[in-house]
């Protein structure tokens, strides 16, 4: 075979590849299961045809798609939503990664016949949730809005804790006196610099792409991923947490008056779901199933005792003092879904040359798998159960993208008109409209109205409005409302 009929090959059968991850996913929504279930197991399927067992692409590949998926996963998320609990999700990624951590490690130490800190070391690995799987399954089920944005910062923000563990137990490991002490103050430090790194360069990419004008709006979203991808570099060149700083940035462009948000939500999204199929299916080539039988009992085990001793005990004691009922920390306990963390810590003692780094591998894969089974399969069931569901919630006041009118300063938006607002049973003259923002169509039922001086606007309706760029907030003022996130959450 000539080199190109070898590249044709490759780029077919990662075509083939792509084609199949994406189309995986309407059957793991048909069995209510996470999509990254038939993700791996379409890589362990294609691992029996093709040899694959380089950990440092891996690993490459899987900080790249963390990026990208808590970048995505920050953006959608609304600051006002998560405020309230945000002590209960920090301390859950905190002191309950680190208690989880202990426990596992305990618990992998006997299981696996392994010395403790090995043990530790697998606890770390497997000690944070997959911000991936928990938005994708919090997000398909109407679980309480107070429990899902609690789980989702948790998720969001518990990964800079594992990382750190990890790193620090491999170091420990290789170097037993290396001070207990200075692995606390870095720590502190790395959190510190992360979270400044990511308010900074955050606040300096909304001021680029609300004043940037591309010839194109695609050139929008591929900026605001470079500002994300150029925050976790700035960062680890800091020596600083590279994740918290990608999920910091995250946070202030989507709670930013920013341009072309839905544009942005809409690229990024496609993006992460590509970035989670490579991810998997690399986790799946990379497990070789020969060597699951010798460790599949304890891995197993382990897995078990994770999901219903571990995260339990550092759920409830990250709690203790904490307002949240008994059922609800049964429910957020239950929801700490694992995936593509794992999976890119567990290549780092593969890389460092930790004796018996590929059992390592082997044991998170379970987790994860199981995880992902056992868990996502049955959160929603549970919070029916638990009676932690609640209604339908009408839409929050909405202000969103549909047009940006190229190298104008125009564009046009949507709102939809909710109770309380000042503008229903008002005419359209009557509102004091400057010239330069016009009214373009009405959304009313399955009926489009043409606006007129004397239309009166009535709840429910979608109003079509074109405005400068420049006079976005008098718009929203004179509307009575706040620009809204993906998820239909007012800011």
């Amino acid at each position: 075979m000539n080199l190109l009929s070898f590249v044709d090959s490759v780029i077919l059968m990662a075509a083939l590849l792509l084609l199949t991850g994406v189309l995986t996913t309407k059957f793991s929504n048909r069995f209510g299961m996470p999509a990254l279930v038939l993700f791996i197991a379409l890589g362990m399927l294609l691992s029996r045809y093709i040899y694959y067992d380089d950990a440092e692409i891996t690993q490459l590949v899987g900080i790249f798609a963390l990026i990208v998926i808590l970048f995505q996963g920050g953006m959608q998320t609304d600051f006002k939503e998560i405020k309230p609990v945000l002590g209960p999700a920090l301390s859950l990624a905190t002191l309950g990664v680190l208690i989880t951590t202990v426990v596992v490690g305990i618990g992998a130490s006997y299981i696996l016949d392994i010395p403790l800190e090995r043990g530790l070391l697998i606890g770390a690995i497997v000690g944070s949730t997959d911000a991936a799987a928990v938005f994708s399954v919090l997000r398909g089920h109407n679980i309480k809005q107070k429990l899902t944005s609690t789980l989702e910062a948790e998720s969001g923000s518990n990964d800079p804790m594992a990382v750190f563990l990890t790193v620090s137990l491999i170091e420990w490991i290789q170097t037993p006196d290396t001070s207990i002490f200075g692995m606390i103050l870095s720590f502190f430090m790395q959190m510190g610099l992360g979270l400044i790194v990511g308010i900074l360069i955050g606040y300096l990419a909304v001021y680029v792409i609300n004043r940037i004008n591309f010839d194109s709006s695609g050139l929008y979203p591929v900026m605001a991923l470079g500002f994300a991808i150029m925050t976790y570099g700035v960062a680890a060149l800091l020596h600083s947490s590279g994740l918290l700083a990608v999920y910091v940035i995250a946070l202030v462009l989507g709670n930013s008056d920013l341009t072309y948000r839905r544009t942005i939500l809409a690229f990024n999204q496609g993006f992460a779901w590509m970035m989670q199929i490579a991810m998997f299916i690399l986790l799946g080539l990379l497990v070789f199933p020969s060597q699951l039988s010798g460790i599949s009992w304890q891995g197993l085990l382990l897995s078990l005792f994770l999901i219903f001793v571990a995260r339990p005990i550092g759920v409830f004691l990250s709690l203790l003092f904490t307002k949240f009922a008994f059922r609800e920390k049964i429910l957020i306990a239950w929801a700490g879904l694992r995936g593509a963390v794992p999976i890119v810590l567990a290549t780092y003692p593969l890389i460092a040359g930790i004796e018996g780094g590929q059992m390592y591998f082997n044991v998170v894969f379970f987790v994860v798998f199981t995880s992902a089974i056992i868990q996502g399969t049955t959160i929603s069931p549970l919070a029916v159960k638990l009676k932690l569901c609640e209604k339908d919630q009408a839409e929050g006041p909405s202000l969103q993208e549909l047009i940006a009118l190229g190298k104008t300063n125009s564009e046009i938006n949507h709102v939809r008109v909710l109770p309380n607002m000042p503008v229903i049973g008002q005419e359209i003259q009557n509102l004091n409209l400057p010239d330069d923002i016009l009214f373009t169509a009405i959304i009313r039922g399955d009926k489009i109205i043409t606006p007129k001086g004397n239309t009166v606007i009535e709840q429910g309706d979608t109003l079509y409005v074109m405005s400068p760029k420049t006079k976005r907030s008098q718009m929203k003022s004179i509307l009575g409302i706040g620009i809204k996130s993906n998820s239909g959450t007012p800011k």
